[in-house]
């Protein structure tokens, strides 16, 4: 029965869908599940002329992944640094605090204004989005590691460069990791946002908007269900590589 426990509440709110939408009898406010389904079931189909689900959909990841690639070459490198050094800790550290509490879709007209409309102005809300996390989580990640591994290392004759290579990043990777797997959901979140943004003309946000426009709330819904599902299959991928990679963190707890 544990087996079919998370499929409850799913299946609850599907029918609770089913009998609103017949009860409503507004495709506009509240289309039936057939209408959804038929939309999902033909990813391929092109839609009001702006592509098919499936070919939206692609793009939307190809920019996330992008996106998310550049902030972790630039945030990794930088939070080692941070969290080994307490004197470039102190000169970047007011500036990121000052600038992490703003939402990357603040930054939506500067980008606009900077880049012009485009994939780098989508690619900046993207990175925005990722950044902050995989940064935080590295510094922590490199500070908890245990001074005694450290020490452990360096009265073995190991320099900086092999101390970091050998025991900080090892000793931090979990917490990187955690880092990287919060950051691409929200740059995942992000990518939707960017791609509704004027002068946009494809991905899974274009898709939606413009499907609104038209009134098809049926392709609306269907590519929610469709962002759902992807970002539910990257952080299985994240926490499958994190049960596989980093056992030896439970095991040293």
């Amino acid at each position: 029965m544990r087996r079919f426990i998370p499929i409850l509440l799913p299946l609850c709110i599907l029918a609770g869908w089913e009998i609103a939408a017949i009860a409503i009898n507004n495709a506009f406010f509240l289309p039936r599940l057939e209408s959804v389904l038929d939309v999902l079931l033909n990813p391929l189909q092109d839609r009001l002329g702006s592509g098919s689900l499936f070919s939206n959909a692609i793009l939307s990841v190809e920019r996330v992944v992008l996106g998310f690639l550049l902030a972790a070459a630039i945030a990794i490198p930088l939070g080692i640094g941070m969290g080994r050094s307490s004197v470039l800790n102190a000169f970047f550290d007011a500036t990121i605090q000052l600038f992490r509490p703003i939402p990357p879709l603040a930054w939506v007209p500067l980008a606009l204004a900077w880049f012009k409309i485009g994939l780098t102005s989508i690619l900046f809300i993207i990175f925005l989005g990722a950044f902050f996390p995989i940064l935080l989580n590295t510094i922590e990640g490199v500070r908890g590691v245990k001074q005694t591994w450290v020490e452990v290392a360096a009265t073995l004759g190991a320099d900086e460069r092999q101390i970091l290579a050998k025991v900080i990043v090892p000793g931090a990777a979990p917490i990187i990791w955690t880092g990287l797997r919060v950051g691409f959901g929200i740059a995942w979140m992000c990518v939707v946002a960017a791609e509704m943004l004027p002068g946009a003309s494809n991905g899974l946000g274009y898709l939606m908007i413009y499907a609104f426009n038209f009134g098809q709330v049926q392709v609306i819904i269907a590519g929610m269900i469709v962002i759902g599902l992807i970002g539910l299959a990257f952080d299985a991928l994240f926490k499958w590589v994190e049960r596989s990679r980093f056992r030896w963190r439970g095991l040293e707890r």
